[in-house]
C-alpha cells in the first residue's frame, strides 16, 4: 500500500513537474516574443531617429553651403565697391583742375591773339598759378614753408650749400622746388640750399 502511494505520488510529482516544465517553457516563449518584439520597436525607432538626424543634418550642410556663398557673394561686392572708389577717388580734384586748364587754355589764346602785350600773358599765368594752387590747397595739398626757416630734413632735401650774408649757418638760403605735404604727410620735399652763414 505504501509503496502504491509513493507511486502515485510520483506521479503527481511528474505530471506537476512536466506541467511546470511546460509552463516555464510557455512563458519563456512568451519572454521571448516580447523581447523580440521590444528589440523589433527599439530598431524601428532607432531608425527613425537616425532618419530625422540625417535630415536635419542635411539641412544644416546645406543652410552652411547658403552661407558661405552668401558670404562670398557680399565679400566680392564689397570688394567690387572698393575697387570702383578707389578708381574714382581723384574725381573732385580732376574736376577742379579742368577750371585750371580752361583758364590756362584762355590765357594762351589772348597771348596768341596779342603776341606785343606780355603784361596780359603774365597776368593770365599768374591767375592760373594762383587758382592751381587753391585747387591743391582745397584738396589738402599745401607748399611746405622753405626760405628762411632751419633746414629740416624731414621737409627738405639739401642739393647744394652756399654761404648767405641773410641767413644763419643751417638755414634754408633758397628754394629750388617747392615742396607739398598732402595733409600731414610730405608727398614732395622741398628742394633747397642751405645757408653755411655770412663766411667771415
Amino acid at each position: 500500500m505504501k509503496n502504491e502511494t509513493e507511486n502515485q505520488q510520483s506521479s503527481v510529482d511528474s505530471q506537476n513537474d512536466e506541467a511546470l516544465n511546460d509552463e516555464a517553457l510557455h512563458a519563456e516563449g512568451l519572454a521571448d516574443e516580447a523581447l523580440g518584439e521590444l528589440h523589433s520597436a527599439d530598431a524601428g525607432e532607432a531608425l527613425d531617429e537616425v532618419s530625422v538626424m540625417r535630415d536635419k543634418l542635411n539641412a544644416a550642410e546645406q543652410e552652411i553651403l547658403r552661407g558661405k556663398a552668401e558670404l562670398e557673394n557680399f565679400r566680392k561686392r564689397m570688394q567690387r565697391d572698393a575697387d570702383q572708389q578707389l578708381k574714382f577717388a581723384n574725381v573732385p580734384i580732376v574736376r577742379d583742375l579742368l577750371d585750371v586748364i580752361d583758364n590756362l587754355n584762355r590765357a594762351l589764346e589772348a597771348a596768341r591773339n596779342d603776341e606785343t602785350n606780355t603784361k596780359a600773358l603774365v597776368d593770365g599765368v599768374q591767375m592760373v598759378s594762383q587758382q592751381f594752387t587753391d585747387v591743391l590747397s582745397k584738396h589738402g595739398c599745401k607748399s611746405i614753408e622753405s626760405i628762411g626757416v632751419p633746414f629740416d630734413p624731414n621737409y627738405h632735401q639739401a642739393i647744394a650749400q652756399m654761404p648767405s650774408a641773410d641767413h644763419e649757418s643751417g638755414v634754408v638760403a633758397q628754394e629750388v622746388a617747392v615742396g607739398y605735404m598732402l595733409h600731414d604727410r610730405v608727398i614732395r620735399p622741398a628742394q633747397v640750399i642751405v645757408s653755411t652763414g655770412s663766411g667771415n
